[in-house]
């Protein structure tokens, strides 16, 4: 029968700069198409990689490794880390499984579309992405469309709005300044923003603003505060309930002053703060603020009550608060980066392990600066408590947390913007997370219940 030679990175110059495979035409066609299906449509992408036939530089049939997140072909330049990943894709394409520390595809497919479809289906959810994590390891699950009117697939590389996630990138970024030594916790708004000195809120810490233990603000801001001026001027004339440290109440105000205040403290706008400072830092490459125009088209369209397409609009405090756009791919990397952060370079793997510290509690969840947490295990009802009306519209007493609580822990955060909906959890001991991506602002309770079932079944898998 017919060999082919299988070129692990793109065409080939010289042997001495390919990894050759000789495996049987036939062999080669049924098993690795079976596992490396085009972008999107593999329920075992682990870069996510595909394969493409191509010729390489001698003639010889040579099959192409592109990257579905940039559609580019990994070239001999970053051969040494692709040999290594192509040589373990192609073996496990073309080898029989005799064992694996790693769920079974069969195992983790069944335990989303368990997860998923049915919230597709009851929930009228145009598109889904979903990441889980396992040992480092990565696999995605793309259902339905980004767009309705195009009928794009959803992918790896779609854009979704991450509505209230993008919390965890303005208290990193709080963590990283503060690493920097441009501001402390336990600072007030005022040292860095004079027309706040000797009002109310300046009573309160950064700390406070950033876990929403400031004395009480609403979710929104009110109607007329759409801009730099009028947000000074609602901080002004801002009164509290509480006294700061005494009450929890979710508030887009609150966290987003900690997030314009870091930035002040960085000499630079919030934007170029995350996008050209701390995103890079992280490794994230197709997170953004403002999504540019070389990637427009995979930035997806969400859905309304209504059934318009509809994407964020923009309001005071916006970016610091729900304007952070992202692929599930560089999310579940994120959710990777801080189960195991010890990869980055200080400051900002301190920054990053800095936003797992509980600081207050509130009935089983305790509050930390973006992320919530519970101890884990935790049963549904108990996280389904901490994401519930109640916690995210209502003013909820809060303990301040003297010693971090030992034992495993569940980190997790919720995002809605008009169109989107997303869900992030992860458990650093057990070494899983898992990222929900959908185009529509669906119920919270059913992306609570949708990660729960999925944890807990790779949880139960065999190591």
């Amino acid at each position: 029968m017919q060999k082919v030679t299988v070129g692990a990175f793109g065409p080939v110059a010289n042997r001495a700069s390919a990894i050759d495979y000789y495996i049987l035409a036939s062999e080669f066609k049924m098993r690795v198409r079976s596992r490396l299906a085009p972008c999107g449509r593999s329920h075992w992408e682990r870069a996510p990689l595909r394969l493409e036939a191509a010729t390489d530089a001698r003639g010889r049939k040579a099959v192409n490794l592109i990257d579905c997140m940039t559609g580019e072909t990994l070239t001999s330049s970053t051969w040494k880390h692709v040999a290594r990943l192509a040589a373990a894709s192609l073996i496990a394409a073309i080898s029989p499984v005799t064992g694996s520390a790693f769920p079974d595809e069969v195992t983790m497919r069944e335990a989303v579309d368990a997860a998923v479809r049915p919230i597709m289906t009851e929930d009228k959810v145009p598109g889904v992405a979903v990441a889980v994590t396992v040992d480092s390891r990565a696999t995605f699950f793309n259902y339905g469309v980004a767009s309705r009117e195009t009928g794009a697939p959803v992918s790896p590389s779609t854009i979704f709005e991450l509505g209230s996630v993008s919390k965890i990138f303005t208290a990193t970024l709080a963590l990283y300044a503060q690493e920097l030594g441009k501001l402390s916790l336990t600072d007030h708004p005022g040292r860095f923003m004079r027309e706040l000195q000797g009002a109310p809120v300046d009573k309160a810490t950064l700390l406070n603003l950033g876990t929403y233990t400031a004395g009480g603000r609403p979710l929104q801001f009110p109607d007329g505060v759409s801009d730099d001026k009028s947000m000074v001027r609602y901080f002004r004339a801002w009164k509290p309930d509480a006294e700061p440290g005494a009450q929890r109440q979710y508030s887009n105000p609150s966290i987003g002053l900690l997030g314009h205040v870091a930035a002040l403290s960085l000499q630079s706008s919030f934007t170029s703060a995350i996008e050209t400072g701390l995103l890079p830092r992280l490794g994230l490459k197709h997170t953004y603020i403002h999504v540019p125009p070389s990637v427009i088209a995979d930035y997806a369209w969400g859905y309304d009550k209504d059934e318009k397409a509809v994407r964020v609009n923009p309001g005071a405090l916006d970016a610091e608060t729900y304007g952070v756009k992202s692929t599930v791919a560089d999310l579940i990397r994120f959710v990777q980066i801080n189960i195991d952060p010890s990869a980055l370079a200080e400051p900002v793997r301190h920054a990053v392990v800095g936003t797992h510290r509980g600081y207050f509690k509130v009935g089983e969840m305790v509050q930390g600066l973006g992320w919530e947490q519970y101890s884990y295990p935790v049963s549904q009802d108990h996280l389904l408590e901490g994401n519930s009306a109640d916690i995210i519209f209502q003013p909820n007493p809060a303990k301040g947390v003297v010693e971090q609580e030992a034992g495993p822990r569940l980190f997790d955060k919720t995002g809605s913007t008009g169109g989107f909906g997303a869900y992030v959890a992860f458990v650093p001991e057990k070494h899983l997370g898992v990222v929900i991506l959908a185009n529509r602002n669906y119920p919270i309770p059913d992306r609570v219940r949708a990660a729960y079932a999925i944890l807990t079944q790779l949880a139960r898998s065999p190591k």
